[in-house]
């Protein structure tokens, strides 16, 4: 049972990877991007065949079928990463914060509706969050529509991790993450981050729930963005950073581990 759930999320992580993706660049581009899949070199319409998560990408070797341009890496590392994200959160709500799926294996399971919950709401969050890293990566920027719908989710999040108990820490999570990001817009002037980075930021401080994970996140998203984009802007000046994919990921690595952050307190 847990070999299949873990199997589920994997190619559902994949399908979702390939979508985003997809969909991120029909918003860019507006009408002129088409509604069938096509190669942004030839404009050849691709098969079902050449649309399957990951494993297309492979079997053609990264090139178009018809002109053998390279399709690019977007599309894989948005398929594989989205993969590896909802085996991780399957992980943590199975291993480390569940049981939500072992209980089924049981004459008469226990469910647990809120945990349920949480853990649904947290895939749908994970799938709005990676749209904006999609985004942000290709374009450098992030939708304020995608940003609401993300507000929104965290919200949720936030209500229920917190049921039925209410109180200002996810508040001031957000505020702390946010407003460390607003201050280095506003001092910069937008050249160090992004207008709509301290508005993810604070949505990521929402969901985590607790300023520590808040301050560890920053930490990590920064400690990211220095390490993979260093070969990039060493020999650049005024090269901005688009933060939107490592604070995501942040999120992620966060949100995974946030029992052993919280334990060091």
């Amino acid at each position: 049972m847990q070999i299949l759930f873990f199997i589920l999320l994997f190619t559902l992580g994949a399908i979702f990877g390939s979508f985003l993706c997809c969909q991120a660049r029909r918003l860019h581009e507006g009408k002129k991007h088409p509604k069938r899949s096509i190669c942004m070199h030839c404009k050849k319409q691709l098969k079902w065949h050449d649309n399957i998560p990951v494993i297309s990408w492979l079997l053609l070797s990264g090139k178009c079928r018809y002109c053998h341009k390279k399709i690019g890496l977007a599309e894989l590392i948005s398929e594989l990463g989205l993969a590896f994200i909802f085996l991780s959160l399957g992980a943590y709500f199975l291993f480390i914060n569940g049981p939500i799926i072992s209980d089924l294996l049981a004459e008469f399971p226990a469910i647990d509706i809120t945990k349920w919950a949480i853990f649904l709401t947290m895939l749908v969050f994970i799938l709005s969050l990676a749209f904006l890293a999609i985004y942000d990566g290709l374009y450098g920027e992030l939708p304020i529509i995608a940003l609401a719908i993300s507000a929104v989710i965290a919200i949720i999040l936030a209500v229920l991790e917190a049921w039925p108990e209410f109180t200002a820490i996810p508040i001031l999570s957000a505020a702390l993450f946010g407003g460390i990001y607003l201050i280095l817009y506003l001092v910069s002037k937008g050249k160090w981050v992004g207008d709509g980075d301290w508005i993810l930021a604070g949505i990521i401080g929402l969901a985590l729930g607790h300023p520590l994970l808040s301050v560890i996140a920053l930490f990590i998203a920064n400690l990211l963005a220095c390490i993979i984009m260093y070969p990039t802007i060493r020999n650049k000046k005024n090269h901005q950073i688009y933060f939107g994919p490592f604070l995501v990921l942040a999120f992620i690595i966060t949100y995974v581990f946030s029992d052993f952050f919280i334990s060091m307190i």
